[in-house]
């Protein structure tokens, strides 16, 4: 089973539900330039109901004060672990011989029976998120956070203390804490931890005082640089943060109980790319790593091909023939991609990034270094020094691996997709033209700046641009020895060629290093990396996956930093330039890699599929009907209005109390001058006035039990509800990838070879049916009687009394259809994923099964019809509305989705088979009837008149139509009314 355990288990507990003091919160902005992508905000959210469940629902009261008994705290917390079936032993083991750590925990923690109960560290939530996710925007907006729900008296007012390892992530924080306050009021002011006991002294009356230090330097006892983490103790009392912070060391044991003994009585945040400690997964708040990233579209493809750099290999002896091929091969992927970029900019130049090679190397100065070998190389093919034949040789490898079609990793049935004339009719000419930056071979020359003592520059005589850049820790080796004789032209400006990189003039097209230069390395340029000699160890593992997760990063179009398919969908990009440039991405929005040998490749692959999947976590993929080529399935676009809420000059939607109304209005009596708003809720006037005129109109407002307890939090939910701008329908588009859970089924079982053959069986079910209907009559009555009794259109599989069905359903968008039994779904079927599960959804299939073989089923009556299950965490095909609870536009993904045509009118029909015990059904009605009835109750496309419907089905349908007789034409207890309903 996924090991990723805390994220699963607040699926239940959702963020709109919390108290107002709990949710109302800007979740999106940051600065002027950045805001939080929705999957940053998932985090967030997720963190501030962990932080709820922690600190309010396991709150102890005594006389109307919070009393604070932590250790209770905690046992209550973990024990809401193990009743949702944390089965792992977490305990810490106690081992006298090591004697450091032993001291250090007997001295803060009780041992029972040799072992430290894990209840004791249970105060934490992890993030695992790749590598240019954004984890220092998420702890930023978290620091934001506890200091706002500090200040509400719902957590206890603890100092924050964010550590790392690394220098280059402590800078990376100033710098974006420096935009951070730049755009808002609450300041962050940065504190080095040995600033401490001064750092008390002074009250902070305006901002967030956030110390800092390296994690490294952290322990129990003083030095230099090192501190004695006792000094800093505080009673245990900290909210910590921690960012990459495992450095790896010996040590390493000793600075996690440091860490967490600082934070006993207070809360660890720990955010990293890279986790393989089990505590980490179990208390994983939210998993956003390198596979999700990519399939969610924030990121590149990743194809590594089987193509090796064996002929740098530490101990190959290889001829110079086959040195120059392997450089090649990468030279050609690169002016592959290069090629699709021109034709790209000639639509449109400001998309997308110039494509890079990334070249990273092992050793660096030695005699034979990989990197000095590569450099000869590439300087002989600058020359022209290279034979006819292993151009050719190089080009027809390559082209022999890519012609299969291998698969991205991560993306199942997502191939890498060449085109083959293109790619053919590369020629040296080609790869000088685009690589080089010249039309003709010439002599490398080198450009130096006289500062900058870690970097060189390259260009051949016959051009003016550079072309490429090593990086190093010292480049004085080099000039020494390698570069003894070549014209070097020294310039004095400090400007760097590596920091300039990202600028639309940069012409470097190759970039050389060692590891050095990747930490703290922000660029979307890499479309090809070498790994030269890297190794397999621990480090060279983890530099692999950073080094990678770097490279995948994409921006078709500034601060857009999604695939151009997802920023279409999500109205980012307009239709006639996506139409234009479509089939023109790929290999812009691809990363190729090439290893060294087999070893080290196959480690690149094991560690990047094992950065996707929990122990004893495969994937599966569903198939497509194949009636669906017959049909076009039509699903609804959006986009953001023009307008904001603002313009109805009410507030019918938004949710208040009589008593908190009326509070609201003696509020606004008592602020007689406008300024007080102004500035304290930073509105304007004509929100102002809007406010002031609807208090004295309840009707303006829609009464609820709703409470916020807070006047502040109150006035700045109206003044934001003011802004929020609605969706309006765009257009109707035929389904491409909206619908891809079928892809993504998650199955948890050390071993899937029996769930796989049923899959497989149940899908060939038309194909026996069809051998057999071709065996009538050539084999006798009786056999072919016993042969129609054992064809099955579906199977059964059960683990540990919890039984699944895969059936062949004919009229669904994916074959086989998988839901749980009925009877197994009083407890949760954690085995697989991305089914259906949910009771409701689970008697809707069941009852829609059963009225399918009535004869006077309404279905009949259609030309034909189709359906799928949708998922709401993977699919997009949803119903914009606004939710009161979170004061936003939210997507309602109702949980089916019907096709059906009947002559020229085409009905798309979402069903929702929910009982009115799920709260917010009405606000997602009223989404879907001010866009589709209101607006667009029938939408023409392509001759055929389109009706969009919305349907609650549920057995106590008939309660709700007596108790809303408005909204009956809505609710139905049976499949048969609800398609009358539609004729």
């Amino acid at each position: 089973m996924t090991r990723i355990f805390l994220q699963n288990i607040i699926e239940d507990l959702r963020f709109g539900d919390l108290s107002a003091n709990w949710n109302s919160f800007d979740l999106e902005k940051f600065s002027k330039t950045k805001k939080l992508w929705d999957y940053q905000q998932k985090a967030v959210k997720n963190a501030i109901t962990i932080l709820w469940k922690y600190f309010e629902d396991f709150a102890d009261y005594q006389e109307d004060e919070r009393v604070e008994i932590n250790q209770e705290r905690k046992r209550k917390f973990f024990k809401w672990y193990k009743d949702n079936g944390l089965e792992e032993k977490l305990d810490i083991k106690l081992d006298k011989r090591k004697r450091n750590i032993y001291n250090l925990l007997t001295e803060y923690y009780q041992q029972e029976d040799n072992k430290i109960p894990y209840e004791n560290f249970i105060n934490r939530m992890c993030f695992w998120m790749a590598t240019g996710s954004g984890k220092t925007l998420v702890i930023i907006k978290l620091i934001q956070i506890l200091k706002e729900l500090m200040e509400r008296k719902e957590i206890p007012s603890y100092d924050i203390l964010f550590l790392t390892h690394r220098d280059d992530l402590i800078d990376q924080l100033k710098k974006h804490i420096d935009e951070f306050n730049y755009s808002n009021e609450t300041k962050i002011d940065l504190k080095e931890l040995k600033e401490y006991p001064e750092v008390k002294r002074q009250r902070n009356l305006f901002g967030i005082t956030v110390f800092y230090y390296r994690s490294d330097n952290l322990n129990d006892e003083q030095k230099e640089k090192i501190i004695d983490f006792k000094n800093y103790d505080n009673n245990g009392k900290w909210y910590i943060f921690l960012d990459e912070a495992h450095k790896g060391d010996r040590e390493e044991a000793k600075r996690q109980q440091i860490c967490s003994i600082l934070s006993r009585n207070g809360f660890l945040f720990n955010s990293s790319a890279t986790f393989v400690d089990l505590r980490d997964e179990i208390t994983c708040a939210y998993n956003f790593n390198l596979e999700k990233y990519i399939n969610a579209g924030y990121g590149k493809h990743i194809g590594i091909l089987k193509q090796e750099i064996r002929a740098f290999g530490e101990r190959e002896d290889y001829s110079d023939e086959e040195k120059q091929k392997i450089v090649l091969k990468s030279l050609i992927l690169l002016t592959y991609v290069k090629k699709f970029y021109r034709e790209i900019t000639k639509i449109n130049e400001s998309l997308y990034h110039k494509p890079l090679l990334l070249t990273l190397v092992n050793s660096v100065s030695t005699e034979n270094a990989d990197l000095k070998l590569f450099f000869r190389e590439l300087e002989k093919i600058g020359k022209g020094e290279i034979k006819g034949e292993v151009f050719k040789d190089a080009l027809d490898e390559l082209w022999a691996e890519l012609k299969e079609e291998p698969e991205f990793i991560f993306e199942l049935d997502r191939k890498i997709k060449i085109d083959e004339k293109i790619i053919k009719d590369i020629s040296k000419n080609d790869v000088l033209y685009y690589i080089y930056n010249s039309k003709t071979n010439g002599e490398i020359e080198i450009l130096r700046r006289l500062s900058n003592k870690k970097e060189l520059a390259f260009k051949l005589k016959t051009s003016d641009k550079p072309f490429a850049l090593i990086k190093i820790g010292d480049i004085s080796g080099w000039l020494k020895d390698e570069l003894v004789g070549y014209e070097i032209q020294e310039r004095f400006e400090d400007e760097s060629y590596f920091e300039n990189l990202n600028r639309e003039d940069s012409e470097i097209n190759i970039l050389m290093g060692s590891r050095s230069f990747y930490e703290g390395w922000d660029s979307n340029r890499p479309n090809v990396i070498n790994f030269i000699n890297i190794g397999v160890g621990q480090e060279a593992r983890k530099f692999v996956l950073q080094s990678v997760g770097r490279g995948v990063r994409i921006e078709p179009f500034k601060n857009k930093r999604r695939r151009l398919l997802e920023l279409y969908n999500s109205q980012e990009i307009e239709e006639d330039l996506f139409n234009q440039v479509k089939d023109k991405v790929l290999p812009m929005e691809s990363l190729f890699i090439f290893g060294t040998n087999r070893e080290a490749l196959k480690t690149v692959l094991e560690k990047l599929e094992l950065e996707g999947k929990g122990e004893g976590e495969s994937q599966l993929s569903l198939f497509i009907n194949k009636e669906v080529k017959e049909h076009k399935l039509l699903v609804p676009t959006y986009k953001e209005a023009n307008y904001s809420l603002m313009k109805k000059r009410e507030l019918t939607s938004f949710e208040i109390n009589e008593q908190e109304l009326e509070i609201l209005k003696k509020y606004i009596e008592f602020i007689q001058d406008d300024r007080v708003f102004l500035m304290r809720y930073n509105s304007d006037p004509e929100k102002i006035k809007i406010l002031k005129e609807s208090v004295n109109n309840p009707d303006r407002f829609k009464d609820s039990n709703k409470s916020f307890k807070n006047i502040d939090i109150l006035i700045q939910r109206i003044f934001n509800y003011f802004s929020i701008k609605p969706q309006e329908l765009k257009n109707l588009k035929e389904l491409d990838e909206e619908i891809k859970h079928y892809k993504n089924i998650k199955v948890y079982l050390e071993d899937i070879n029996e769930i796989q053959n049923k899959i497989e069986k149940v899908k060939s079910f038309p194909d026996r049916v069809n051998d057999l209907r071709e065996q009538y009559g050539k084999i006798s009555q009786d056999e072919y009687t016993e042969k129609v009794k054992n064809i099955k259109n579906e199977e059964d599989y059960e683990k540990d009394r919890r039984k699944i069905k895969i059936k062949y359903v004919a009229h669904h968008y994916y074959i086989p259809l998988i839901w749980s039994e009925t009877n197994s779904t009083e407890e949760k079927i954690s085995y697989i994923s991305h089914i259906i599960k949910t009771p409701s959804e689970v008697r809707f299939i069941e009852d829609l099964e059963n009225y399918l073989v009535k004869d006077d089923n309404k279905f009949k009556e259609f030309g034909w019809w189709m359906f799928s299950k949708l998922d709401e965490t993977l699919d997009k095909v949803y119903i914009p509305y606004y939710n009161p609870n979170e004061n936003r536009i939210s997507n309602f993904n109702p949980d089916f989705i019907f096709w059906l045509k009947k002559g020229k009118k085409y009905f798309i029909v979402f069903v929702d088979p929910k009982g009115t015990e799920h709260s917010g059904w009405a606000d997602k009605l009223n989404g879907y009837k001010n866009i589709f009835e209101e607006k667009f109750k029938e939408i023409n496309y392509n001759g055929f008149k389109v009706g969009v419907k919305l349907f609650f089905i549920s057995r106590d349908a008939l309660t709700v139509r007596q108790r809303f007789p408005e909204h009956a034409q809505y609710w139905f207890s049976n499949i048969g009314k609800m398609l009358e309903s539609i004729i």
